[in-house]
């Protein structure tokens, strides 16, 4: 019996130096010539930028203009001729007839054609920026739109269409490329585009000093309605405005309004204007555009 146990023991012992061996041969086979750890751990996935990668510098919208050609663009139209017509003096469809409407007042006119209320509140006219906006996404650009049609992604081809509606019956000039930023300069910042719903809310701030609707009267500030591209402190039925605003000069477009609201106390020191202004640069687009439709 003991030496049966022996044996035993003698194989089991046998059999872990073998183990053994072999554990160690396997790691050295493993690792030979692999000491260090890869220099790149894991594997890259297509179309992942990786951290600390910089993407390509996006292409401004006015060099796909400055290249754009009509009669691709006539081509690009046929994607729109199920539901518009653009000779002059076409029916509406499903869509609005499309002559000239490159420059028109956005959701005006178009023989009675019935917008909706979220395009007619956008405000504003269709120039190269809001058609721009509008072809990539309308559903985005005015959300509630009656407009089905999910957008061109493509810009050239945004482009080439542009041009061509431009060519009928419109003469709007295409606006100039803007230069590259040198060298180890800041990038420009994004133009912050206007809600006008969420502006009107907003506008409940001024509510206490300013009636905006057509024919209001004045209170402690002027009446708003139409303010929009009107003379800085010009009209508003006689409205008392203070020296200091009538020596501004020039008139309330997007960027005078937007340093008005700004700080209207930095934009003309001695302002009656006893508000602090708005820090938020989306909230004052928002209202910018909602006093673009206060007409």
């Amino acid at each position: 019996m003991s030496d049966r146990f022996n044996t035993i023991a003698g194989w089991t012992l046998f059999s872990g130096v073998v183990l053994l061996s072999l554990s160690a041969v396997s790691s050295r086979y493993f690792h030979a010539g692999k000491e260090q750890r890869p220099e790149t751990m894991g594997y890259e996935i297509a179309g992942v930028v990786q951290e600390g990668e910089g993407g390509a510098a996006e292409t401004p919208f006015e060099a796909f203009l400055a290249k754009a050609d009509v009669a691709k663009g006539e081509k690009v139209f046929a994607k729109c001729a199920a539901c518009h017509t653009i000779n002059q003096g076409g029916a509406n469809g499903i869509g609005p007839n499309l002559y000239a409407v490159m420059g028109e007042a956005v959701a005006q006119g178009r023989g009675g054609y019935a917008f909706s209320d979220a395009l007619k509140a956008k405000g504003g006219k269709w120039d190269w920026a809001a058609m721009n906006s509008w072809l990539t996404n309308p559903a985005a650009h005015a959300p509630g739109t009656k407009m089905s049609f999910a957008g061109l992604s493509d810009g050239q081809e945004r482009a080439n269409l542009m041009v061509y509606l431009n060519a009928q019956g419109s003469n709007l000039p295409l606006p100039a490329v803007p230069e590259a930023p040198a060298a180890g300069a800041a990038p420009a910042a994004a133009a912050v585009v206007g809600d006008a719903a969420k502006g009107q809310k907003s506008f409940a701030k001024c509510a206490a000093c300013h009636t905006i609707n057509a024919g209001g009267a004045n209170g402690i500030g002027p009446n708003l309605a139409g303010v929009y591209g009107e003379g800085v402190a010009q009209g508003r039925g006689g409205y008392a405005f203070s020296d200091a605003l009538k020596s501004k000069g020039g008139k309330w477009d997007d960027a005078t309004l937007d340093a008005w609201l700004t700080d209207p106390a930095k934009f003309a020191p001695g302002t009656k204007m006893s508000f602090a202004g708005l820090s938020d640069a989306q909230e004052r687009a928002n209202i910018i555009a909602y006093l673009k439709t206060a007409k």
